[in-house]
């Protein structure tokens, strides 16, 4: 097990605690904004709020194994012996980050053959991104990290082209009250998940033993927020604005008002 100071292990069983709250509140107010909605987004939001559900619960997981691979007591840290499961991170994306990607393009309502389309390409991009990454983040050597890294970036540089190149005509089509929105949730996407690469490249800045450990734990658990959460609120707006447009109604905000 890798030694930790008392500071490192607490910051990091504290931010696990936290987007384990964040996620689980995420879901409840995103599957509760559904009635807010005409009935073309009641999807997305159900996929939305599908994706934080399912990253609480593996960040449930996370929190529960890293508390047991370390005991605490009396300003002592000391291993149990019992490893920390890092892959329940990897079982969460393989199921959250395809359908990230598949909630902003429902949220657009394209024709139907145009979405189910970019949903299969892009959903099976992501997932040869986050296969491809996993047995380098588990790799005891760096030069197989860097290996496996490259191989994952592949896929993702077809995901950053699909969503800028190839949505940028479908985003010109939509009402103007949510083009921006979307352009946002589009670079939302490509800057949160460009940070993960850069987590996953700390072993190679010098750092070492627990501050390595500190660094890709907070900084996976930073960019989760962002991407998954911070997503989920952009994709409700662009909801419910888009069910106002619809219903011609006025709009202030993010709620329809009364004329």
């Amino acid at each position: 097990m890798t030694q930790l100071t008392v500071g490192q292990y607490t910051l990091v069983y504290n931010a696990f605690s936290f987007t384990l709250a964040t996620m689980a509140a995420a879901s409840i107010f995103l599957w509760m904004g559904r009635s807010q909605v005409s009935t073309s987004y009641k999807t997305a939001l159900t996929i939305s709020g599908l994706v934080t559900a399912i990253a609480a619960y593996h960040y449930f997981r996370i929190f529960n194994s890293w508390e047991s691979a370390y005991t605490l007591r009396n300003d002592a840290l000391t291993a149990t012996g019992f490893a920390f499961n890092d892959a329940y991170r990897y079982v969460d994306w393989l199921l959250t980050v395809p359908l990230l990607l598949i909630e902003l393009i429902l949220v657009m309502k394209l024709p139907q053959s145009e979405t189910v389309s970019r949903s299969f390409r892009l959903g099976l991009a992501a997932v040869l991104m986050i296969g491809l990454g996993y047995p380098g983040e588990i790799a005891g050597d760096n030069a197989t990290r860097a290996l496996w890294g490259t191989l994952s970036t592949i896929p993702f540089i077809y995901i950053v082209w699909a969503l800028f190149k190839g949505l940028g005509e479908s985003i010109n089509r939509q009402p103007e009250n949510v083009r921006g929105l979307i352009k946002s949730a589009r670079l939302l996407t490509f800057a949160s998940w460009g940070f993960y690469p850069l987590v996953y490249m700390l072993p190679y800045t010098g750092l070492s033993g627990g501050a390595v450990t500190t660094g890709v734990q907070i900084g996976y658990t930073f960019a989760d927020i962002i991407s998954k959460v911070g997503l989920g609120i952009l994709v409700y707006n662009i909801a419910v604005r888009k069910s106002a447009a619809e219903r011609d109604e006025p709009f202030a905000g993010n709620r329809p008002i009364a004329a």
